[in-house]
Parts: C-alpha cells; structure tokens; sequence
C-alpha cells in the first residue's frame, strides 16, 4: 500500500487546517490545494518573520479566518461557517523554550485550544473527522533509551512537553466520552491524535530550531551557535508525517477503528545527535558553513527521542520515505533555492510532487 495521499478521496473535500501559517501547517496546506481539497485555513496571524506561509504565498486558492484557536466563540464560529468534512488542529505554542517564557500561555493555546476544537467538532455537522496534531515530547521520558509506542504514558518536565501531554490526555477523554471508541455501531466524527517530532525542510524559521539556526547563519555567512550537539533526535522530512497524516485521515473517514493515538516517526537508523547533522549540512551546502558550540545555560530538554512507528506501517501501509540523506539534501535544495532568487512556491510545490510521484528526488 502506498504511503501518499489518495487524490480521489481529497478533491472538492472541505478541511479546515488549523495553524495553517505554521511551518508544518503551511507545507500540509499546499498539498491539500494540490490534491485539489477545499481549505479554510484558521490561524492567530504568521508566527515568524521570514515564513515559508509568506514566501511560498500559501494563502493563494485559499480561504482564511484570522483568530486565535484559544477564542472559543472565534473556534466554533469558524467551524460553522467552514463546514468542514475534514479538521486537522495544528494550531500550537510549539518551542520548548518559548514554554518557560509563557508557560500560561502554552497551556492555554495547547490545551484548551485543543479543548475548543474538540468542542467545536461535537457541535458541527458537517466533521467527519478531527486530527489533532502533537509531537513525541507528548510521552512521559524516564530516560530509558528506547522508542515509544502509542500506549506509553503521556507526561513531560517542562511546560511545552507537559502541555502535549496534557492534551493528549483530553483527546482520550474525548475519544472514550464522546467520540464513541470501543462501541459497535458508532457513526459518528472519528478523533485521531498524530505525533510526530524534529520534522525538517525548506521554510522552517522557528526560533530555537537546529535547522532553521543553521540555515540562516549558512544565507548569512556567520557562524551558528549549536547546543547540545550530542542529543539525539528523530531526524525526518515535514513531507514524511504529513503522508502519514493524509493517510490517517483517509482510514479514520472508512472506519471508526482507527480512531486513537498513531505515531509517525523516521527508521531508527535515521535518530542521530545533532553534531552529526551541523556536520553533514556542512558538507551538502555549497557556500561556506560553519557552527561552534554554544555554551548557553540552556533550558533541560531529554538528551534521547525516538518513536516505534509500527502501528502505523503495519494498519496504515504508511512508511517514511525520504531517508534522513534525502531529508538534509531537499532540506539544502530549497533553502539554496531562496538564496538564489527562485520562486519558492514553485519549489516547495516541486518537492511535494517529487516526494508524492517517485519518493526520491529532491532537487
């Protein structure tokens, strides 16, 4: 079973994204207007300054509502006035270190901004399903070195962990209260939770993020402060998950089964520290490249994230198909792309064609 998006199922489907003007949300908006869906995107304006939303001028074919997904008069009005078959919530507080700057904050755009959508879905019609979209800092690290599996508990030490974890907590009540898990006969909107971390590629400017810190001292010429550098991560393209997500959705609409929590994260071989991926996007980017060791202090993240993505390759056929080569080299392909002056819509709708046609080619 192929692991893309089926373009049948998409076309003239009404969905609402959520953070649409987010990195992630951005990339998933210009496939969905590929595969020809209906989008209404519903986002609190554009969370950084350059973005790829801006850049590759995502807002055009679409439909946008600006507010903010902790207003949850704005959340219901929007979703009533979408009609959306099709939700999927990204809306999120998503840096670690932003979470000690804003902990209230966090919490209340990543819980109860989770909480309104859910809210908003049980009250519309027209949702057939709602995808919430977390991250694997959503699990409870013990520091036991291993991947996680969907049923591990939820948790996390700092507050944008914890707040992950917090809503995936809600989303199981949801499931379990209102959203009919585990009963025969049920028809209703089908809730799934996908999570996904250390996504990577062209248009991601976030502040405090390995790649984006890097590619903007490569554009720049300057050195890149690195910290942590022997941390290892789950290293995978934005355009891998998304599959997954795409995928997800396609079961969730034929069948109520598949409702719950599904991990979508790169092979193991592919979790590699830091170091090692300042080192090889060294080697990819033809100008100069250079990155020291920042000394910090530095807030505590977990030194080890993996996730055990069997479920989703065993019951979804979804399986990541850029490798973490392809992944660094489309990665340095858009971003020498911008440099040099291109059109970056067409080249962010390129490699979503080339990832969805061959899987392969990235430049």
């Amino acid at each position: 079973m192929a692991p893309f998006a089926d373009p049948d199922f998409w076309r003239d489907r009404a969905v609402l994204v959520t953070g649409h003007t987010g990195f992630k949300g951005a990339w998933l908006t210009l496939w969905l207007g590929k595969l020809g869906a209906r989008v209404t995107g519903f986002s609190n304006g554009v969370p950084t300054a350059p973005s790829l939303y801006e850049l590759a001028r995502v807002a055009a074919g679409i439909d946008e509502i600006e507010a903010d997904v902790r207003d949850r008069a704005a959340v219901f009005a929007a979703v009533a006035a979408a009609e959306p078959e099709i939700v999927i919530h990204m809306a999120a507080q998503p840096i670690v270190r932003s979470s000690y700057a804003d902990p209230h904050g966090t919490y209340e755009t990543n819980v109860m901004g989770t909480v309104n959508v859910l809210e908003a879905v049980r009250q519309a019609p027209s949702v057939r399903v709602l995808l919430t979209v977390t991250t694997d800092k959503c699990y409870d690290n013990r520091g036991e070195s291993r991947p996680f599996v969907e049923d591990d508990p939820k948790g996390g030490h700092d507050p944008y962990s914890s707040s992950k974890g917090c809503a995936e907590l809600v989303v199981d009540a949801y499931l379990h209260s209102f959203f009919g898990i585990g009963q025969a006969g049920y028809d209703g909107p089908r809730l799934g939770s996908a999570r996904a971390g250390n996504v990577i590629g062209g248009g991601d400017w976030g502040a405090d993020r390995l790649i984006p810190d890097i590619m903007r001292g490569a554009i720049a010429g300057a050195p890149i402060p690195v910290r942590n550098p022997e941390a290892v991560r789950p290293w995978q393209h934005v355009l891998n998950p998304l599959s997954g997500y795409l995928r997800l959705v396609e079961r969730l609409y034929a069948d109520p089964a598949q409702q719950g929590g599904w991990n979508f994260g790169p092979a193991l071989d592919d979790a590699r520290p830091v170091r090692w991926i300042a080192d090889r996007l060294t080697e990819l980017w033809r100008g100069e490249l250079h990155w020291e060791l920042d000394g910090g202090p530095h807030p505590q993240e977990a030194a080890f994230l993996a996730l055990d993505s069997s479920k989703a390759q065993e019951r979804l056929g979804w399986f990541p198909t850029w490798g973490l080569e392809e992944a660094l080299a489309a990665t340095v392909v858009w971003y020498e792309a911008l440099a040099s002056g291109a059109d970056v819509r067409n080249t962010t709708l390129s490699q979503i064609h080339d990832f969805s046609s061959t899987g392969i080619t990235v430049g």
